[in-house]
């Protein structure tokens, strides 16, 4: 059984210790990255969620074997803390046939990195742009609505200014 103490019960030393530990705990809570650390159930929870954004948050509990409010604060948590920044639709890479979809790997010339993000993150044909190691210092997703379209936009990002090299491969059929 604990007993209950009260502060004037307490010794000087112990008001002191809590005071302490209260101001730690802030300092702590202040300072302290609770989104550098993601548990086993917040992974479940982002794989579950990665299958089907949509899912009921009871689906998601029974899943988890977790009551629907921990899934809630923990969904929650993940958005305040920006791990989760947002949901989408997923369409079937055939459902949009008149779209083309390609990678382009781009060698980029000594230190001109930033100049050329800066003008693909301006190219329309650029969906999307990821910084990657290997042979190719960035990886360009092309999409496009024709194969004239794909070839402007592959003539307009060879002529930026600090790329070295570029090799593009058409997606011909997306299994995932």
């Amino acid at each position: 059984m604990i007993e209950e103490v009260s502060w004037d019960t307490m010794s000087m030393k112990s008001a002191k210790n809590i005071e302490y530990w209260q101001i730690f705990n802030q300092y702590d809570n202040a300072n302290y990255r609770k989104d550098s650390f993601m548990d086993e159930t917040d992974q479940a929870l982002i794989a579950l969620l990665r299958q089907n954004a949509r899912m009921s948050i009871a689906d998601l509990a029974h899943k988890l074997k977790v009551s629907r409010g921990t899934v809630t604060n923990r969904i929650r948590r993940l958005e305040d803390q920006q791990i989760i920044v947002g949901y989408t639709v997923k369409l079937r890479p055939e459902s949009e046939p008149e779209s083309i979809r390609a990678w382009m790997g781009i060698q980029v010339e000594g230190n001109q990195t930033r100049t050329v993000l800066a003008s693909l993150l301006g190219e329309p044909g650029v969906a999307a742009l990821h910084d990657t190691n290997g042979r190719w210092d960035l990886l360009a997703e092309l999409e496009v609505r024709s194969m004239k379209e794909l070839s402007d936009v592959l003539e307009r990002i060879r002529l930026i200014t600090g790329i070295r090299s570029t090799e593009t491969n058409i997606h011909l059929a997306t299994y995932r």
